[in-house]
């Protein structure tokens, strides 16, 4: 039997659940038998502690256990699913250009507790600095992969979706 697996997609600020690369990472996912892919739809509020509810409030209603939930999220997105995956230990956490160390979120520097996590931020970020995230992923000994594009990584789409397969492979192989 094939264990059961629901990936929740988290967007950025000023985008939504049917973006580029959350279309592209749910499309990537849909692929894995057992997966199923959620696209969390944020666009009523910009605030962060909201957003992070309404994450929490979706994993509640789908019953899945921490050990087969895996995160993906961009921006503040990714400070959503970091911040998640803080309380409540995850199977994964795929992070795109994640909003951490921001002055006006709560919780800005989370503890990662995920099972396999992955960082992927753009050295040319002019929105989430770069340096705040390496230093994060330094301190918590996590994967970071930094690519020579902007906050919005869509010079570097394919490769994303690529590492993405990775990730969900290594997930999918506990």
């Amino acid at each position: 039997m094939t264990r059961q697996i629901h990936l929740f997609l988290s967007h950025g600020l000023e985008s939504g659940p049917n973006s580029t690369k959350v279309t592209a990472l749910k499309a990537e996912a849909e692929t894995f038998e057992g997966v199923t892919a959620i696209a969390l739809d944020h666009r009523s509020t910009n605030d962060p502690s909201t957003r992070l509810k309404q994450m929490r409030a979706a994993i509640d209603e789908s019953g899945a256990k921490p050990e087969n939930i895996i995160l993906a999220g961009s921006s503040m997105g990714g400070w959503v699913c970091a911040q998640t995956s803080a309380d409540t230990p995850v199977l994964g956490c795929f992070l795109m250009a994640p909003a951490l160390n921001m002055k006006d979120y709560p919780g800005s520097s989370p503890t990662i507790q995920a099972r396999h996590t992955q960082i992927i931020h753009g050295w040319h970020d002019d929105v989430v600095l770069p340096m705040p995230v390496i230093e994060l992923a330094m301190d918590q000994d996590l994967p970071l992969l930094a690519l020579p594009d902007g906050h919005r990584l869509q010079e570097s789409l394919p490769r994303v979706v690529l590492e993405f397969r990775r990730f969900l492979t290594d997930c999918l192989s506990d």
